[in-house]
């Protein structure tokens, strides 16, 4: 087992921390910062991570897989106007530092002065989002092949149409630090855990099989995984959607007003609307909502805000990779679009502030805005009162895979667990159903908001440009009017 690992999200932490290892000072990281201005620069920083990953997996009774992934580098961009130059290293010393700011720096053709940069610890100030007793990758591996054997047998017993298993157990411990020429220095250390459980079912007699998943995790102590009502709770959920799913009748097809439960079903929201609201997109003119700032972009009462500073959430970051503190950003406010995400490069070509949503997914990639937390602020509306109002229509309350077009704001997305509405209330199980529209659009169909926002149980994952980081997502129930939805009927 590896030594215990720092878990403070300070700047002094993540110094000393890549001091020891690396011989890395403040003197150093500015010497490097000056080799880029030797040209005409506008910009630079550096961005060093150090990084572990395990992940334990159980299939049909038997550890099939662990490992371990450990993770090192160091990137260097320099930026001139909208040009990026970057480079970056899995070395960390001296030669190649130099080496990559000199590679960096090369997008600007001039030689330029600049005075010299002195990065200081302490210079932006950070959250504390995440406290851990424990570094997760430092728990035992024995304790994480306990907890997923112990879900392994637990889901057997349930009922005996269960017939595969699969529960895995990933932990994440990252440090890094951003040093830049404006004298900044920020660190931080994150923690990540996350459980896995999927199920599959079989009716011999109907000669059919589904599958069931739940997950969970987040920004916070293993320990937290451990507790049996936890573990146990998740794999009932994922039991009980894959038996279901046995009896689920065809989905019908056609215009239909749709119901989205709380939570897991704002995923709807991050991909059809949240990817449309980052400021690369808007500055480029590729997105749907471009140019609609101040505009009347959804319903009113709709308020989708973005927030990175929810404590121990999956999204949450107290700085992100460029170093900026994270914040709460208010997006759509009661229907008006008032807000992009932002990382520096966008932020300064829009003309506003960094939102604290430049992202990466490690050291080899550029960062770019990203989402952290986003969801739909609650209304007033009782849930109940909500599925009452609907006389025929599909009560959507888990979703699958999707796809969205971010220029033209088109999206489909699989729903994993579904019911029919008949006279407003919940009637049969159905799948095989989908969610067909525009992400400009479904906002403008929200005619109800309920009062019981709920986040997801942190498993979300997004993708962009190849690149992958966590996030968070989340939504009150709504009702949604005319809805077209695929399905097998109909």
């Amino acid at each position: 087992m590896s030594e215990p690992q720092d878990t403070s999200p300070s700047p002094e932490g993540a110094l000393g921390f890549f001091a020891d290892r690396f011989a890395l000072d403040e003197s150093r990281l500015s010497a490097v910062l000056d080799t880029t201005f030797e040209r005409q620069i506008d910009y630079a920083d550096l961005y060093f991570e150090y990084s572990t990953q395990d992940s334990v997996v159980i299939e049909e009774g038997i550890v099939k897989s662990g490992s371990r992934h450990l993770e090192q580098g160091v990137g260097v961009r320099a930026i001139c106007g909208e040009r990026q130059g970057y480079a970056h290293s899995d070395e960390i010393n001296p030669d190649s530092l130099a080496l990559a700011a000199g590679t960096a720096r090369s997008i600007s053709q001039s030689s330029g002065a600049h005075a010299p940069v002195r990065v200081q610890s302490g210079a932006v100030s950070a959250h504390d989002l995440y406290p851990v007793a424990l570094a997760p990758t430092d728990v035992p591996v024995a304790d994480k092949i306990d907890l997923i054997s112990q879900m392994d047998v637990y889901a057997r017993a349930i009922d005996p149409r269960i017939k595969q298993v699969s529960a895995s157990a990933i932990t994440q411990h990252r440090t890094i630090l951003v040093a830049n020429s404006q004298g900044d220095l920020v660190g931080d250390v994150q923690p990540l855990v996350r459980l896995n459980i999927q199920v599959i079912v079989e009716d011999p007699k109907q000669g059919l099989r589904e599958m069931g998943y739940q997950g969970m995790g987040g920004r916070y102590d293993f320990a937290r995984l451990t507790e049996e009502d936890t573990w146990k709770q998740l794999v009932d959920e994922a039991a009980r959607v894959a038996l279901l799913n046995l009896d689920a009748e065809p989905c019908p097809a056609g215009s239909l007003d749709v119901v989205l439960g709380p939570g897991w079903p704002g995923i709807l929201l991050h991909e059809a609307i949240g990817h449309g609201l980052e400021g690369d997109f808007n500055r480029k003119g590729t997105s749907a909502f471009s140019e609609r700032m101040g505009q009347r972009v959804a319903s009113p009462g709709v308020t989708v805000v973005d927030d990175g500073t929810l404590e121990g959430r999956r999204g949450s970051i107290n700085v992100d990779d460029e170093g900026t503190p994270s914040r709460r950003n208010v997006l759509i406010e009661d229907g008006i679009l008032v807000g992009y995400m932002t990382d520096r490069l966008n932020a300064r070509l829009l003309g506003s502030e960094p939102s604290g949503n430049g992202r990466r997914e490690s050291y080899a990639d550029l960062p770019m805005p990203r989402m952290t937390n986003t969801f739909m602020l609650p209304g007033d509306d009782d849930p109940e009162d909500i599925l009452r109002s609907v006389g025929t229509g599909l009560y959507a309350v888990s979703f699958g895979g999707g796809q969205v077009d971010i220029t033209s704001g088109k999206f489909v997305f699989s729903v994993s667990e579904a019911y029919k509405i008949e006279n407003g209330r919940i009637g049969a199980p159905v799948k095989g159903a989908t969610l067909i529209g525009n992400g400009p659009d479904v906002l403008t169909r929200v005619s109800r908001i309920g009062n019981d926002l709920a986040l997801d149980q942190g498993v979300g994952t997004c993708g962009k440009d190849g690149q992958s980081v966590p996030v968070g997502v989340g939504l009150p129930t709504i009702r949604l009017d005319a809805i077209t939805v695929g399905g097998t009927e109909g």
